[in-house]
């Protein structure tokens, strides 16, 4: 199974892949929220190439739990990219994680600068790895006691 993420916003569009094996979330450069049609033609051949099975969009609340504008609008999204690629879409919560991707590539030396054109990637791959963790822990049998 090969799963894509994407952490959505209206200037850029996060993404992040699986590795061949579904173990680990992989960055990959933006996709440029200006154009959404032009974003769905590229998760579209995303697709293709890379044989995705699933997209992961976070699903964004606010600091009191509620969803507002912005979950909203990820929501339609998530409608669009179903519709224009086939694919099934699954809403994850993405509570923070734009704020944690930012404090470890600021921890690895990038300016604010320097992270504009990667946070909304790493943040996709957290919220991957996030998912892909959680599968792996459901599925792992638990160890007798002894």
């Amino acid at each position: 199974m090969r799963v894509a993420a994407l952490d959505y916003g209206r200037v850029r569009i996060g993404l992040a892949l699986t590795d061949e094996l579904g173990l680990l979330a992989h960055p990959r450069p933006y996709l440029d929220g200006r154009d959404p049609n032009r974003a769905l033609q590229a998760l579209g051949a995303l697709v293709r190439a890379e044989g995705i099975t699933r997209f992961l969009i976070g699903l964004p609340r606010q600091l009191d739990g509620r969803e507002g504008l912005s979950a909203k609008r990820a929501r339609q999204f998530a409608r669009r990219v179903q519709g224009a690629t086939g694919v099934p879409v699954e809403l994850v919560d993405e509570w923070l994680s734009t704020v944690e991707a930012s404090g470890r590539l600021r921890a690895q030396g990038l300016s604010a600068r320097e992270q504009r054109g990667r946070v909304d990637s790493a943040a996709a791959a957290l919220l991957l790895q996030s998912w892909l963790d959680a599968r792996r822990a459901d599925s792992e049998p638990m160890d007798p006691a002894p």
